[in-house]
């Protein structure tokens, strides 16, 4: 138990656990399923940005792609109106979306590599000129996704959500990646020293590339599903995610120093998230004090899992 404690992404879940319990006492449990299916559901957009984020985080201070949003609606958008509701379509505009996020990765290491720039300001300039592309694509338009799309987005395999079942898939192959790969293990020796990588023989450049590739594709990828759930691409569906495809890494146990991730934590965090609003919302809070409290408990989960881990030295 004691190790089990001492795991920083343990936090996430328990935090998460105690919320929906908290949640459901308010209508003395007639809420469970419903609210257990839509915390699913909606933590797994979180999740798949999560992901991506996580990596390029690993790769040490500074590593952070601050395009996930714009990458997510330019995707949707672009995809969605290429399929024009066409069933037959779907795979060629599932591999649009996930081309884009693939370029979206390489002009944003690009930026950071051949200019210099910070990675923080490399992907927030790059974020500008991709909304700007979703804007003119999109012209205000709301483009449905083929029915087949919606309907598959929007159902369950056994009671549980699709778009759950297919975060889950994701966060076991990130997992294996990171953990089981010699991609993963370097990405997490470049985010504890790149120095010491480097004179290791790690390919840094090629790594930290992929790495921002990577992220920019799984945003890709969110954003495609997103527009196919939401029944539509619109020009601020990714806007929630910026700060939600960070939070669910640091509440989730990551390090942001880089070096050390925890893939567990990340749906921990996405759950967390969704059931605090959820919480608050059910007892009455206004949006202020909404998120305030929202602030609040957030810092107490840190602040639980980072004493933890301080006893554990």
């Amino acid at each position: 138990m004691r190790a089990l404690l001492l795991r920083p992404w343990i936090w996430a879940w328990a935090g998460a656990i105690a919320v929906w319990i908290v949640t459901t006492a308010a209508t003395a449990g007639a809420s469970a399923g419903g609210l257990t299916q839509a915390a699913f559901t909606f933590a797994a957009f979180s999740v798949i940005v999560g992901l991506g984020q996580m990596f390029v985080i690993t790769l040490g201070p500074g590593n952070i792609d601050l395009s996930i949003p714009a990458t997510m609606t330019l995707a949707g958008t672009v995809s969605l109106k290429f399929m024009a509701e066409q069933n037959g379509l779907i795979i060629p505009g599932l591999a649009i979306s996930l081309g884009i996020g693939a370029g979206v990765g390489v002009a944003n290491y690009t930026l950071i590599k051949a200019l210099r720039i910070p990675p923080i300001i490399a992907t927030l300039a790059m974020s500008f000129l991709i909304q700007s592309m979703a804007i003119w694509t999109n012209r205000g338009l709301r483009v449905k996704p083929p029915e087949w799309l919606a309907s598959a987005s929007t159902g369950n395999l056994w009671g549980v959500p699709n778009v759950a079942v297919m975060a889950g898939l994701l966060t076991i192959a990130a997992w294996f990646l990171l953990e089981r790969t010699p991609f993963g293990r370097r990405v997490t020796a470049i985010g504890q020293s790149m120095a010491a990588a480097r004179m290791a023989g790690v390919p840094v450049d090629g790594v930290r590339l992929l790495t921002y590739v990577l992220c920019a594709t799984l945003a890709g990828l969110g954003g495609f599903v997103l527009a196919c759930f939401s029944g539509g691409a619109a020009l601020n569906m990714g806007a929630e995610y910026l700060l939600a495809s960070i939070a669910v890494v640091v509440i989730g146990g990551s390090s942001v120093a880089g070096g050390n991730s925890n893939v567990p934590g990340i749906w921990g965090a996405a759950l967390f998230l969704f059931l605090v609003v959820s919480m608050l919302n059910t007892y009455g809070f206004g949006a202020g004090p909404r998120l305030i409290l929202t602030g609040l408990i957030i810092i107490a989960v840190i602040l639980a899992a980072s004493a933890r881990r301080m006893e554990a030295r």
